[in-house]
């Protein structure tokens, strides 16, 4: 909608009638003073401006602006605004307007998304901050504007961050630009250093640095606030569980402004009450709680509410009136100033973006809101005289909670802000002086995410498309799926699609048709500003160059189909194409690997495909036990699965090895999407691919060590140990480096579908002994030791890993009598450890000294075991006695 009026008042803004009643009109001089005066051919000025919410900084600074432009320019530029949301930019303007007294979109106008009243005469124009990066797109030197103000910049939103360093650099080429940051709660040095440096009689970065100079000037004001109560009232209930804000904590907050407004209205207090809650469908329940309980109006204030609703919110109350309580989302933090309010409640709770890098997901949480944001609500009601808020809370939270609020720019997609920085020359933020350096890992996934669509080139510069896509006012992905879908259903359809998913409107069970459907009759309090939108969509579709539709779907399921809808958003989000996970109940597996759940009662349940357009982390119920939960889906058929995401579709054969055997299946996949799986037979290629997979994680145990392969390797590893070269190392990793030289074959025959069980180590092994050497091997370590009984006893080497294990000969101690001498392998280097054993094969004595052993511990041995084994030798004297290993009566 828009209004033009070509007939402004004349004159100057009255400051000192608009002031009338702000605290900051006392600053007005000192903010004069800071920006110099200037005449026409003189410099512009930069300012940051720290004042706290009501002090009357919105009404008053672009005014003030405004007629110090007009004192020396013949055709002074316009004051342009920013405020970081539409309803506040509505209400800024017409509060502004209705003091000057001059009709809204003469000297005071605004322009937000859908809604623009201004004309060619608005002196001071409220936008949103996406309007003037299309804007600064367009037009990079601003031709007709004057001076911009940046409001809120205090609450880091991420395309305020991007003004700030845009225009910073707009000013070093335009000298006449005035620049003012305004802030309720601000690092005020930190800011003013940043637009000091963008200053055209300053040097680059660093030259000030050296003087502690050349930062703007900072202009404060003193707070509005009269004396403030601050009660605790806690719920006994969680605030939060894992599917959000609790009912039962929502309905403490119902009571606890309905006791607290009719209290105050007891003591003969006429006054109205804002309660602080953390998004549109939270406001929707108390205020419907409170409707039953109070004879209060209530009112909703959020993005989502009729503007007539947002009207009468931010507007005064009237003598006739009924008292007031506005249930509202934190809009009413610091961006509009509701009048009237002297009891606030606040939940203390706030919803902020937060990417989830691992899943792909990005999406609002709702958190505990920062103490700097607690303190912003409960001064709203300590503007006008002595207030009272109450915090559904305790001080225990209050003190846990963080500081300040997080940067947009640290926790959200940055696929949007990576293009406009593309579109203006600094890929990436290059050379820009953001608040804030992008997170090098969120802005390389959006730099890629541009380059698929074809927004960038090489060198990270947007390409025409890019340009093209950014004068769309929607995510970049959702753009492009705008000109790509309007060939496949329909330019009206398409834009209907993506203007019900950039609006930021509440889906209700994730059924998008549905909401279309309701949008499409009015029956959602959206429905006017979604059909701006799509007017607007419509038409730049239309403008664009026509699309390829070649390998879409043909529109046989009809443009306004669900299928349709579905596959609009699947060519915006192509990696979040989800299919039915089978006996799984509601689980679906999105291309990019994520599992997420429908909400409990969805229409879409059962669907075999779905095109998601949003997804966000969520635990319980709704995530049907997958982590994830879908926000806004529609259907899609598997023809248009594979038509939007086609880039993400690949047929490979998988082999692997385990169980002992090559197996091999063909694959055909859409991303992480199994479409089918068939056996086949794997090629000596794959074969040797999955063998060598198997064997880098499972090591050569996938094969497995025949008891004579072991013992080789063990007796080849302990003449390593000692010997060092020519002696093979039989480390796991040794031997797997060395795989060609020794199992070349093997692996040849695995490869080709031999099982494991028919190769044996022992002799792939014997082609890594060192000749001549290992014509020593049974010399220097033998399989087996003759005992003085004349039996041969097998040796147990260590471990091929151990450092400083023995080779040991477990024998029967009858079979040693008369060994005076230990024997020692490896050219006696290694002793050998005796297991010195009963007749029943228990072990009696370890010894590596037999004499020792004979002349000192065997007697208590004999006199314990002599009793116990009388049918076996136990001579007094063993060192004479006949080594056996038999019985007496058998000797």
């Amino acid at each position: 909608m828009t209004l033009s009026v070509q007939t402004p008042e004349p004159g100057p803004f009255d400051l000192a009638t608009l002031g009338a009643g702000l605290v900051f009109a006392e600053a007005l001089d000192r903010l004069t003073a800071a920006l110099g005066a200037r005449g026409t051919d003189g410099p512009g000025g930069t300012a940051v401006v720290e004042a706290p919410p009501g002090t009357g900084k919105t009404t008053l600074v672009p005014p003030l602006l405004a007629n110090l432009a007009a004192r020396g320019a013949a055709a002074p530029g316009r004051v342009v605004v920013t405020q970081p949301r539409r309803v506040a930019a509505r209400s800024a303007a017409r509060r502004l307007a209705a003091l000057d007294g001059s009709p809204l979109g003469a000297r005071v106008g605004y322009t937000v998304r859908g809604d623009r009243q201004a004309g060619a005469g608005t002196l001071v124009e409220f936008v949103t901050p996406g309007i003037l990066l299309r804007r600064l797109l367009a037009d990079p030197g601003l031709d007709g504007t004057g001076a911009v103000v940046l409001d809120e910049v205090h609450e880091r939103g991420l395309e305020t961050d991007l003004l700030l360093g845009i225009l910073a650099e707009v000013r070093q080429l335009r000298g006449d630009l005035t620049l003012v940051a305004m802030s309720a709660t601000l690092d005020a040095g930190r800011f003013a250093a940043l637009l000091g440096d963008a200053s055209p009689d300053r040097g680059r970065e660093g030259d000030a640095a050296s003087d502690g100079g050349g930062a703007a000037p900072v202009v404060g004001c003193p707070s509005a606030l009269h004396p403030l109560e601050v009660e605790w009232a806690p719920a006994r209930c969680p605030r939060l569980d894992d599917r959000g804000v609790t009912r039962a904590f929502l309905d403490h907050v119902a009571s606890t402004a309905a006791e607290a407004h009719a209290a105050a209205f007891a003591a003969g207090q006429d006054i109205d009450a804002l309660v602080f809650l953390p998004g549109a469908r939270e406001v929707a329940h108390v205020a419907a709680a409170l409707r039953g309980r109070t004879r209060a109006e209530v009112l909703e204030l959020h993005g989502q509410a009729d503007p007539a609703m947002q009207d009468r919110a931010v507007s005064g109350r009237g003598p006739a009136d009924r008292v007031r309580i506005i249930v509202s989302t934190t809009l009413a933090e610091s961006s509009l100033t509701v009048p009237g309010v002297r009891l606030v409640i606040d939940s203390g709770l706030a919803r902020e973006p937060r990417r989830d890098a691992a899943r792909g997901m990005t999406g609002l949480v709702t958190v505990s809101c920062s103490r700097a944001s607690a303190e912003q609500r409960a001064g709203r009601a300590a503007r006008l005289g002595p207030g009272r808020v109450v915090r559904c809370y305790d001080q225990k939270s209050y003190g846990a909670a963080p500081a300040h609020q997080t940067p947009e720019i640290a926790v959200a997609d940055l696929t949007a802000a990576a293009l406009v920085l593309a579109c203006w020359g600094s890929p990436g933020g290059r050379g820009l002086a953001l608040p804030d350096a992008p997170p090098r890992g969120a802005m390389d996934e959006a730099v890629e995410v541009l380059r698929e669509l074809g927004a960038v080139g090489a060198g990270g510069l947007a390409t025409e498309l890019g340009r093209t896509l950014a004068r769309i006012p929607a995510d970049p992905r959702l753009a492009r799926a705008l000109l790509d879908g309007a060939a496949a259903v329909g330019s009206r359809s398409a834009a209907e699609t993506v203007g019900a998913v950039s609006g930021g409107l509440r889906v209700p069970g994730a059924d998008l048709p549905g909401l279309l459907n309701a949008l499409r009759s009015g029956a959602d309090p959206g429905s006017r500003r979604w059909a701006d939108d799509v007017r607007r969509m419509d038409a730049l579709a239309r403008q664009a160059a026509p699309a390829d539709a070649s390998e879409l779907p043909s529109r046989a399921a009809g443009p306004r189909s669900p299928e349709a809808t579905g596959l609009v958003v699947a060519l915006a989000f192509p990696d979040r194409v989800a299919r039915r996970v089978p006996g799984a109940g509601e689980q679906y597996l999105l291309s990019s690997g994520t599992r997420a759940g429908l909400p409990a009662g969805s229409r879409l349940a059962g669907r075999e495909w779905l095109a998601v357009a949003e997804v966000s982390r969520a635990e319980g119920r709704d995530a049907a036990g997958t982590g994830a939960v879908i926000r806004s889906a529609a259907p899609l058929s598997a023809e248009g699965a594979e038509a939007a995401a086609q880039h993400l579709l690949s047929d490979t054969v998988t082999a692997s090895f385990s169980g002992g055997k090559i197996t091999a299946r063909r694959e055909r996949r859409l991303g992480a999407i199994v479409l089918s799986s068939t056996p086949v037979r794997p090629s000596p290629a794959e074969g040797r691919a999955a063998v060598a997979r198997a064997l880098a994680q499972a090591g050569l145990g996938a094969i497995g060590w025949s008891a004579a392969a072991d013992a080789l390797r063990r007796r080849l590893a302990l003449l390593h140990r000692e010997l060092g070269a020519p002696w093979p190392d039989m480390s796991e990793p040794a031997l797997l480096a060395r795989l060609d030289d020794w199992l070349a074959p093997e692996l040849e025959a695995l490869a080709a579908g031999a099982p494991a069980r028919s190769i044996d180590l022992a002799e792939p092994l014997r082609r890594l002994l060192p000749w001549p050497d290992a014509a020593r091997l049974g010399e220097l370590a033998p399989e087996a030791l003759e005992v003085p009984s004349g039996s041969r006893v097998r040796i147990d080497y260590p471990e091929a890993g151990d450092d400083g294990g023995r080779p040991v000969v477990a024998v029967k101690l009858q079979e040693c009598f008369g060994w005076d001498r230990t024997p020692r392998l490896v050219a006696g280097r290694v002793p050998v450890l005796f297991h010195l054993l009963s007749p029943a094969r228990r072990p009696l004595a370890v010894t590596d000294d037999l004499a020792s052993f004979w002349s000192g511990p065997y007697a208590q041995v004999r006199a314990e075991m002599r009793g116990r084994y009388p049918k076996h030798p136990w001579p007094e004297d063993p060192w004479t006695a006949r080594a056996t290993a038999k019985v007496k009566n058998r000797m």
